[in-house]
């Protein structure tokens, strides 16, 4: 339990998971309390509880009114070796990938597959750490989230390897172009076109958009975003597209927004679209820092349709998030069992309207 990057309850979960895969807790027998877990691992009873929970929803465990908790092990026939599947995603515990990794994971293990779950931090030499990883032990397959997947591919030779190998192999968000794998993935064109015409429909003509550009979700948001603008016949101010890497992310964008919302009225621009929720939040904070009103002043577009986009009433483009999980597993699971070959699975994307843009006249 070491790996700061997972949430404790996940980090239990996998230390539980390997006590009851590897025999050291046999099935039939009784199971240690919340509370020796708890005092064990230095955890919080409503961790533990967290991860007891869900043990016992994929039948990991069995409560016993008056008994206690028995271990379980649903997957696994007797003499069975168990089989693991990687996911390896740019991060784990925050914004959307825990219900990606969740929704993959339920599926996993309701088919008996053990999860070995692996970080990048959207950084290269650590998306080559996790394929080391996963390629030095059994594994049956693995899916994987590009890393920075518009600057290239130097890992390639552990792909190739993985082919050599003849493990299964999907890609999830996007793909590097060379490998001929499946993967599942948003329109992200679609979706920056979308949120671009909609505001276009409302009368805004002064847009500025914010894109990553390390990744081709965000090279393919501001693909759709200029498409709309050159649809309509409308020209978009260099000053007001600004790209950005996964280093400059917590900084530039927002130093950016600040000195587009301090323009005067007749310059400014009167309506964002974002790279994603979390960074439409942030400058939202920025807006109202500069004494503007959001949507009457200024007017916002997010994507991914998180949570973050409830509680600002955010105007949002959808992600499949569980059920791109829940497929994932499903797919990698018939290519391992069964040979199945897929073509990509492409999701569109669909506008959510909330109350963050306003009508122009």
């Amino acid at each position: 339990m070491s790996n700061r990057r997972i949430p404790k309850y996940l980090q239990l979960k996998e230390e539980l998971l390997s006590w009851l895969e590897s025999g050291r807790l046999q099935t039939g027998k009784q199971f240690p309390s919340e509370n020796e877990i708890s005092e064990q691992f230095k955890l919080s009873r409503q961790t533990v509880r967290q991860t007891f929970g869900e043990l016992e929803k994929e039948g990991w465990l069995e409560r016993i009114q008056g008994k206690g908790t028995f271990a379980r092990n649903p997957g696994r026939r007797e003499g069975e070796q168990v089989k693991t599947i990687g996911i390896i995603t740019t991060y784990i515990s925050d914004y959307i990938f825990p219900h990606i990794v969740r929704g993959a994971e339920a599926e996993l293990r309701s088919q008996g597959y053990r999860l070995l779950l692996s970080s990048t931090d959207n950084k290269k030499e650590k998306e080559m750490e996790s394929l080391q990883l996963m390629t030095s032990q059994p594994l049956s397959g693995l899916i994987i989230e590009p890393t920075k997947s518009a600057e290239g591919n130097p890992n390639l030779g552990y792909f190739l390897e993985l082919q050599e190998k003849n493990i299964p192999y999907l890609m999830i968000n996007e793909k590097y172009r060379e490998l001929e794998c499946p993967s599942l993935r948003v329109d992200d064109e679609a979706g920056g076109y979308k949120a671009a015409a909609h505001l276009l429909e409302n009368g805004h003509t002064q847009i500025a958009g914010f894109f990553k550009r390390d990744d081709l979700q965000g090279v393919n948001r501001l693909k759709g975003f200029l498409h709309a603008h050159r649809e309509s016949g409308i020209t978009v101010s260099p000053q007001r597209v600004v790209t950005y890497t996964t280093e400059q992310k917590q900084d530039l964008p927002y130093k950016q927004a600040l000195e587009l919302l301090k323009s005067n009225e007749q310059n400014r621009p009167t309506a964002f679209v974002c790279y994603n929720d979390e960074l439409a939040v942030r400058l939202m904070e920025a807006a109202v820092l500069c004494g503007l009103r959001i949507p009457e002043d200024i007017s916002f577009i997010g994507f991914d349709d998180s949570s973050l986009s409830l509680g600002t009433r955010l105007t949002t483009l959808t992600h499949p998030k569980t059920t791109m999980g829940e497929m994932a597993a499903r797919q990698l699971i018939s290519m391992i069992e069964q040979g199945s070959t897929y073509e990509d699975t492409v999701f569109e994307p669909e506008l959510i309207k909330r109350q963050s843009v306003f009508k122009r006249k």
